[in-house]
């Protein structure tokens, strides 16, 4: 009889359970993997026989076999490594327990048996826990992560024997069993999702308009693009819009902690997501590093900027492939990768705020420095953002050069702190959160065009005027919806029922002034 033992495989953010059976018999003494094992899990023999041996118990000097089912799924990863030795030391009798259909194995062995932390636990804890099992076994540096997945027993290990150990029967002098490991976590949460982002809007001279855009791209989740000459605060301001954006609710921090562990990016000691990612790419990043794939599908930067922002600095001189592929994403808030043998979703909702220069020389229309660029030049630079992309930001403005006077001004400034704008974010989050209940979206950026029917109807004089400014801009379906619902996000910041011509106009300043 053979023995079976549960545990899981990732596939892009998907959970799998995988059933380890292990056979023993009387043929030459070796050990056979099989199942679409990659080569880290075929290696796992020599690391189970040290490790099993270095623990003080015998490994079989017969033909074991171990196949991974369902055998159609590709396995890749370390954390097969406990599971296969469980068997096997089932099987030769070393665990006398023999029933684990409610049990799950998850860790990488080192050679003297100890246990090693894996990536991914979060989500093979929570997608285990999906199917039906009750308990999951795992590294200890592992389990604080694997506590936040609340109704599901987590045990974890330092090392095979504390295993052997723990399932040992209670008359045994060796049975000890092993502390399950709880966290509380909304307690976690609400100590740790305090803002602690140490740019700060108050210690922005001047850029009025500038802040009140990113305020209004916070408050809808909404993309943002500003242009200026090299030097005018565009880099400065995009550091510091974090300090304004929401605290992650339970369901976010959830989602995004799943997302790092799987990328291996979850510190040990915080294993929980508890701020909105910031990620800030170099113009020099590919396709693949943006979107992710690879042979080993894994999340790019778009993803791992989920529920957060993905920064572009320099926007321009991102190669047009790399900016083209943002536009299924930026539409969606997901990104579909294909390959040959599998078809993979990775979210993807993030706020895209993008910084460049005019021109190439960075000074068009500056009133301090003369541009230099030819005519040509500016055409053909800015001819680096499709129509279509530019049609999936939201703002657009201007940051010109601080005036000397501003430059120099160090006496007290009664500018507005990130504080203070970020409580009136949350309360204009709040308003479309209680809005969109029930609907599966949070944001007004989200709003498809059937809800737009719904939550921005508009009066005579707020059509006329929008009217007037698709005509006038030449604006596509797409950008006339997204007037809309920045109009929304407008109206929902000074917490006015419905949308009046005075958030038209103002959501037509932001989106033409400078393109």
């Amino acid at each position: 009889m053979i023995s079976e033992i549960i545990t899981a495989s990732i596939i892009g953010l998907d959970i799998y359970k995988i059933h380890v059976e292990v056979d023993v018999n009387n043929s030459l003494p070796s050990v056979a993997i099989v199942g679409l094992p990659d080569t880290s899990i075929s290696e796992a023999k020599e690391r189970i026989r040290s490790a099993i041996k270095n623990s003080g118990y015998e490994f079989p000097a017969k033909k074991v076999v171990v196949n991974l089912a369902p055998a159609d799924i590709k396995k890749m990863g370390s954390y097969y490594d406990l599971p296969i030795a469980i068997g096997i030391l089932v099987k030769t009798g070393i665990i006398e327990k023999t029933d684990f259909k409610d049990t799950a194995f998850v860790g990488e062995l080192s050679l003297d048996g100890s246990l090693r932390a894996v990536s991914g636990v979060l989500p093979i804890t929570a997608g285990l826990k999906e199917q039906g099992i009750k308990t999951v076994i795992v590294p200890f540096d592992n389990a604080k992560e694997a506590a936040l997945v609340q109704g599901i027993n987590v045990l974890g290990a330092k090392n095979l024997c504390e295993i052997v150990n723990h399932f040992a029967p209670e008359e045994n002098p060796e049975h000890k069993e092993l502390t399950p490991v709880n966290i509380d976590i909304n307690k976690y949460i609400l100590e740790n999702n305090q803002n602690i982002n140490s740019y700060n809007f108050k210690d922005v001279k001047g850029q009025l308009k500038a802040k009140k855009a990113m305020e209004i791209a916070a408050a809808g989740a909404h993309n943002l693009l500003m242009s200026g000459p090299p030097g005018s605060g565009k880099t400065l301001l995009a550091k510091c819009f974090p300090s304004i954006l929401p605290p992650l609710n339970f369901d976010e921090a959830i989602e995004l902690t799943k997302i790092y562990s799987i990328s291996s990016m979850l510190n040990p000691n915080n294993p929980l997501i508890t701020q909105r990612p910031f990620r800030s790419v170099h113009h020099t990043a590919s396709a693949i590093g943006i979107i992710g794939g690879g042979s080993n599908p894994k999340p790019g930067e778009i993803t791992l900027a989920h529920r957060g922002v993905l920064f572009l600095d320099e926007f321009v001189e991102f190669p047009r492939n790399v900016l083209e592929v943002l536009r299924q994403p930026l539409e969606d808030g997901k990104i579909v990768i294909a390959r040959a043998k599998m078809r993979l979703e990775f979210p993807s909702d993030f706020i895209l705020l993008g910084a460049m220069n005019p021109c190439p020389c960075g000074y068009l229309g500056d009133n301090e420095k003369k541009c230099t660029c030819s005519e040509f030049q500016i055409k053909q630079y800015r001819a680096k953002l499709s129509g279509p992309l530019l049609d999936r930001i939201d703002i657009i403005i201007d940051v010109p050069r601080l005036k000397i006077d501003e430059l120099t001004d160090n006496s007290p400034t009664q500018a507005e702190t990130s504080e203070q704008i970020r409580e009136r974010v949350i309360k204009a989050r709040n308003i479309q959160l209680e809005r969109y209940k029930g609907l599966g979206i949070y944001t007004n950026s989200e709003l498809t065009p059937k809800l737009i029917k719904k939550f921005c109807k508009l009066d005579e004089a707020s059509t006329n005027l929008l009217k007037e400014a698709v005509k006038k801009f030449n604006l596509s379906a797409r950008a006339y919806d997204r007037l809309l619902k920045l109009s929304r996000t407008l109206a929902d910041l000074e917490e006015a029922q419905d949308i009046q011509p005075k958030h038209i106009a103002q959501a037509i300043q932001y989106r033409s002034s400078a393109f």
